[in-house]
């Protein structure tokens, strides 16, 4: 009885190992890294490089181009030989991103603004000039120098600029000899002179002009001194009015009375005259 039971227990121990020998050996698992979308707490999706991987195989497990892998690790080369194992790969992000976000390229250059030309909004100048207009005639001719001690103001009509200056000489003789006002607005301008007792003006004091910025305007105005005087064809003078009218009268009745006398001595020398003149003394 006790060998029967020793030989039962012999068979199920064969029979034991008879099955375990008969099962498909299995191979211990691998440290294999499998794809996951499992984000890191910072939103980060990684990836462990193993040997023989390729950045082909990796953006196939994460479904992303080889242009955002490569946008999302600057570290790969571009040809993907660089890869190391061990090495981590950022394949894109989760939680509250949602998706994966990639660095972006470089940005087309912006095209260069367009400029709208801004209306020019400068100042002008303008030059007056009060001369002495020796000969009256209007026009400012060679040796009719400036008159000091006028008066010139120019007026803006709406009021934006005003001011009056006097008149004074330059001491440059090649320079313009008026008075410039600068830095005036453009606009239309009142301009006036006011000119020493001892003139009479041969211009028409006050005129109206319209400058624009950037310009320089010119304007003269002519009077006459009271005492000088210029000599005319004749023997008048500007001052003077020409000859008396009595003096003349006078003149004309002298021219008269000589041209009697002269045709009465005439009529006295011949033959005719001095027979009439003969009766008639005896009369």
């Amino acid at each position: 009885m006790r060998v029967d039971r020793a030989l039962v227990l012999l068979i199920f121990v064969a029979a034991g190992l008879l099955f375990g020998i008969s099962l498909p050996a299995h191979a211990a698992p691998s440290q294999q890294q499998f794809a996951t979308n499992t984000a890191l707490p910072d939103g980060r999706i990684l990836y462990m490089i193993q040997a023989g991987d390729t950045c082909t195989k990796v953006q196939l497990l994460y479904n992303i181009t080889l242009e955002q892998l490569r946008q999302l690790n600057q570290n790969v080369n571009p040809d993907c030989t660089n890869l190391i194992p061990g090495q981590t790969l950022l394949v894109g992000t989760g939680g509250p991103a949602a998706a994966p976000t990639f660095t972006p390229g470089p940005s087309p250059t912006p095209a260069p603004p367009t400029v709208t030309p801004t209306p020019f909004a400068g100042t002008t100048e303008i030059c007056v000039l009060l001369f002495n207009d020796i000969n009256g005639n209007a026009l400012r001719d060679a040796g009719e120098n400036v008159i000091l001690g006028g008066a010139i103001s120019v007026t803006e009509i709406t009021g934006k600029y005003s001011k009056t200056l006097e008149t004074a000489a330059n001491p440059d003789p090649t320079a313009y000899s008026g008075t410039c006002f600068t830095d005036v607005p453009e606009g239309r301008y009142n301009i006036g002179v006011a000119i020493p007792d001892n003139y009479s003006p041969t211009m028409n004091l006050t005129y109206t002009l319209d400058v624009k910025a950037g310009d320089t305007a010119f304007v003269d105005f002519g009077a006459q001194s009271r005492e000088s005087t210029v000599a005319r064809p004749g023997g008048g003078s500007s001052g003077g009015g020409g000859a008396s009218p009595l003096l003349g009268f006078i003149g004309g009745i002298l021219l008269l009375g000589g041209l009697g006398l002269g045709w009465f001595a005439l009529r006295l020398r011949s033959p005719q005259g001095k027979f009439k003149g003969s009766s008639w003394l005896k009369r």
